[in-house]
């Protein structure tokens, strides 16, 4: 660790301005304090935004759920509200990590994050959900750009995600036994609409999956989408999966979200 300052705003507009004059926020800390420690990451100043009561809170908006920035991944799992609206979501946030991550880590950190194998990108993908900045909204298609990488401006902040309620959903994960992040993870969601299929785990970051969103649309079974390959070329491979292991993994977590979905 090195050397820097530290400030804990009691406000949105005094966290802006910390922002502004080059603070980096901190939410959960599960990814930047880990940075810090290996020095991968060099802040002059951080900005903890636990004190931020604006960024808290899950509750229904009409054909949405409003989450919170700051609420943890335990509180979603947790949430009667949650249970309730989007089971999927629930179940999502109660697969990430360990208890101590589920207890400290936020949605929002997790986004602002990107981790190309992190759960919440392919439930915010998947649903279509919107996320709300300090200064403007941004769907979901739009706001995921590659590894680490999003829509955010340097200076602006998420402050909540809507998710609209589907009519049913899933989410099933092939589990990295040593980080506990994806190494296939599959969200399926089905609304009046149509079908959306967002993966994480598998290349350069979160990715809808529209050959298996349009068998879906006209045929939500498993069996709808067993004869749909995933190109293998557009896989990341390492040590714990290779590329076509990897492609392989999207049709299977396909097909158990796909059943687990109905019911």
């Amino acid at each position: 660790m090195y050397a820097f300052s530290y400030t804990s705003p009691a406000t949105l507009d005094e966290a802006l301005q910390a922002m502004q004059a080059g603070g980096q926020p901190l939410a959960g800390g599960q990814t930047l304090l880990g940075s810090l420690k290996l020095r991968l990451a060099a802040p002059e100043q951080l900005v903890d935004l636990r004190a931020l009561t604006e960024l808290t809170g899950i509750r229904p908006a009409g054909p949405s759920l409003v989450v919170g920035a700051m609420v943890r991944h335990a509180e979603v799992a947790e949430s009667a509200e949650v249970q309730h609206a989007i089971p999927a979501l629930a179940r999502l946030a109660a697969g990430i990590g360990d208890k101590q991550v589920r207890a400290m880590g936020t949605l929002g950190g997790s986004l602002a994050n990107n981790d190309p194998a992190a759960d919440y990108p392919a439930a915010v993908l998947g649903l279509g959900a919107t996320v709300h900045t300090s200064t403007r909204t941004i769907a979901a298609d739009d706001y995921f750009q590659g590894l680490f990488a999003t829509a955010l401006e340097p200076d602006e902040l998420i402050t909540a995600v809507h998710f609209p309620i589907p009519q049913q959903a899933a989410y099933a994960k092939f589990v990295q036994p040593a980080s506990l992040f994806a190494l296939i993870g599959v969200f399926v969601a089905r609304f009046e609409q149509g079908v959306r299929v967002a993966v994480t785990g598998a290349g350069n970051g979160v990715f809808r999956h529209t050959a298996m969103e349009q068998a879906l649309a006209h045929d939500f079974r498993p069996e709808a989408i067993a004869g749909i390959d995933t190109d293998a070329s557009e896989m990341s491979a390492d040590l714990h999966g290779s590329s076509a292991y990897r492609a392989h993994l999207v049709k299977v977590m396909a097909r158990r979200a796909v059943a687990q979905a109905l019911g």
